[in-house]
């Protein structure tokens, strides 16, 4: 499926979260929403992007922005990442790949000269009504969510 970019409507998802119940689009509709897609729990760089997203959390929530990471890892891998690094953002459970491939970024990958299908690091920012703003490819995670943080204010 092609990648979704700004003008965009957000494919709604409801999924299994960490600590329980499930997470929805639709149930943050009227704030301002960050998606982020990460690859897999508990490895370096997505343990960095979840940290430094938890480091912000309070600064999203007084700006009335919902934070949400997404990942293919089931809830109770979640429950593990997040209690192993104390983290403060809302993680859902994508095991079916529905929600990665609906916004287009389950893809094909290579490592090594191997290749291999798997989530690309993106960012969306969502405004209010539920359609893209903006999207950050290929995310380099220093300084990221600083970045989103900001365009997040704006909206």
């Amino acid at each position: 499926m092609a990648k979704l970019g700004p003008g965009d409507v957000a494919p709604d998802f409801e999924l299994p979260r960490d600590g329980g119940g499930t997470i929805s689009l639709s149930a943050v509709r009227g704030r301002p929403v960050v998606l982020f897609f990460y690859p897999k729990d508990d490895t370096k760089t997505c343990t960095e992007e979840a940290i430094s997203f938890s480091a912000l959390a309070g600064e999203f929530e007084r700006a009335g922005v919902a934070l949400i990471g997404i990942s293919p890892d089931s809830a109770k891998s979640h429950d593990c990442f997040t209690k192993k690094y104390n983290l403060a953002v809302a993680l859902a459970a994508d095991e079916e790949k529905a929600v990665v491939n609906a916004y287009g970024v389950w893809v094909e990958k290579s490592m090594y000269g191997r290749k291999y299908m798997g989530v690309e690091r993106t960012t969306f920012l969502i405004d209010r009504q539920g359609t893209i703003v903006r999207v950050w490819e290929k995310v380099r995670v220093a300084g990221h969510a600083d970045e989103v943080l900001a365009a997040a204010k704006t909206i």
